[in-house]
C-alpha cells in the first residue's frame, strides 16, 4: 500500500493545545490584549526551535504563549485552528486535545473550556474533525493545586472532557505526588494519561499503579527495562511518541535523529501511536512525523497506518463512537 502520508488517515492523542498556536495568532491576540509579543520577539521568530534543546526554554516559550490567550473567543479561536490547520488538513480524523489552564492564569477553566468547546463545533462542522479533550495538569505547580483542578472538571461536567493528564518537565514533578488528584478523577470516571519523557523507567509502573493510567505519552525509557516492557506490551498499555519534538528535545534519550527508542518499541511489540505534540513550536505538523518515520526508519504506509489503528483502539471514545471512527478511517483508505 502506498498513500500520500497527508492523506494517511491519523488520530491524534499527543497535541497540546498552547502548543498549537500559530505564531501569527500569537501577534493578534497580544495585539488585542495590548501586551507586548512573548519575550520581545516577532511571529517569525517567536518560535526558536534550537532553544527547544533544553526543556525548561521551551515551557518558558509555551507558557509566555499562554498568557495571551485569554477570553473564550480566543480559545474558540486556537482550538478551530488547531483541529484545521494542523489537524483536518493533514488528515486528522479525530484528536484527544491536551488543554492545560494552570497555562492560561488570566483566564477562568469555565470560559477557557466554553471557548475549546466553541472551536471544537465549529471544526467538526466545517471539516469533519471529531474531538475531545484531556485537561492537564501542571506537574510543577503543587499537588493541592492538582486536586483543585480536578475538583472543577467534576463540578463543570462536560461530555467533552474524556480524561486528565500530566504533563511540564517530569523532573520537577515525579508522580506519585498526584495520587490524589488522580484518585479523585478515576472516582468520578474520567481516564488517566500522564508525560514520562525521561524517566527513571520505574516512573512508568507508578503511573500504572498508583495513578491508574492506561496511555503513557512518550515513555520512551520504558525499552530500558524489559521486564515493564514485557508488562506494558501484556496489558495493552498505549504509548502516544512524537517523533520530532522528543528528537530535537532529547526526550528520546538520542537526540541524534535516528528515533532509535522508537523502534525499539515498535520492535518489543509495544502499542504505539504517533503525534506532533506542540506542532508549530517544533516546525512540524502531523504530515511530517509520519515523513520523518518513513525517511529514517524505513516505515511503510502500512507501518504508519498501524499507528492509526492503535490510536482508533486507544483513543477514549465509548464502543460506539470507536466503532464509527474505525469505519471513517477505512473509507478514507478507500478514497485515497
Amino acid at each position: 500500500m502506498s498513500i500520500p502520508f497527508r492523506e494517511l488517515p491519523k488520530v491524534s492523542l499527543h497535541c497540546h493545545l498552547t502548543g498549537s498556536v500559530l505564531p501569527e495568532t500569537v501577534a493578534a491576540l497580544a495585539r488585542k490584549h495590548g501586551v507586548p509579543m512573548p519575550g520581545g520577539r516577532t511571529a517569525q521568530d517567536l518560535y526558536d526551535i534550537d532553544s527547544h534543546v533544553d526543556l525548561d526554554e521551551f515551557l518558558r516559550v509555551y507558557d509566555m504563549v499562554g498568557q495571551v490567550v485569554r477570553d473564550a473567543d480566543d480559545f474558540r479561536r486556537i482550538t478551530y485552528e488547531s483541529l484545521t490547520e494542523l489537524g483536518s488538513k493533514h488528515g486528522v480524523l479525530y484528536r484527544e486535545i491536551f488543554v492545560s489552564p494552570p497555562a492560561h492564569p488570566g483566564a477562568d477553566y469555565r470560559v477557557l473550556l466554553d471557548g475549546v468547546r466553541a472551536g471544537m463545533r465549529e471544526a467538526e462542522q466545517d471539516t469533519g474533525i471529531g474531538s475531545r479533550i484531556i485537561v492537564a495538569i501542571n506537574r510543577e505547580d503543587t499537588p493541592a493545586a492538582a486536586v483543585e483542578l480536578v475538583r472543577q472538571v467534576i463540578e463543570y461536567h462536560c461530555d467533552e472532557v474524556v480524561g486528565i493528564g500530566l504533563d511540564y518537565a517530569e523532573v520537577h514533578g515525579p508522580p506519585e505526588l498526584f495520587h490524589e488528584a488522580y484518585r479523585l478523577a478515576g472516582k468520578a470516571g474520567l481516564n488517566r494519561t500522564a508525560h514520562s519523557e525521561s524517566g527513571p523507567t520505574p516512573n512508568i509502573e507508578i503511573l500504572l499503579d498508583v495513578l491508574g493510567c492506561t496511555r503513557v505519552d512518550h515513555g520512551y525509557h520504558v525499552v530500558d527495562s524489559p521486564r515493564i516492557t514485557d508488562r506494558c506490551r501484556a496489558e495493552g498499555i498505549v504509548f502516544t511518541c512524537t517523533p520530532v519534538s522528543s528528537d530535537i528535545g532529547r526526550y528520546s534519550g538520542s537526540g541524534n535523529g535516528k528515533h532509535e527508542k522508537i523502534a525499539a518499541m515498535v520492535e518489543a511489540g509495544l502499542r504505539v501511536t504517533i503525534d506532533s505534540d506542540d506542532p508549530p513550536m517544533f516546525g512540524t505538523n502531523p504530515t511530517n512525523d509520519f515523513e520523518v518515520l518513513h525517511r529514517t526508519l524505513g516505515y511503510d504506509t502500512d507501518q504508519l497506518l498501524t499507528f492509526t489503528l492503535n490510536a482508533v483502539e486507544g483513543c477514549w471514545l465509548d464502543d460506539s463512537d470507536k466503532s464509527a471512527l474505525r469505519t471513517r478511517v477505512q473509507r478514507q483508505l478507500t478514497r485515497t
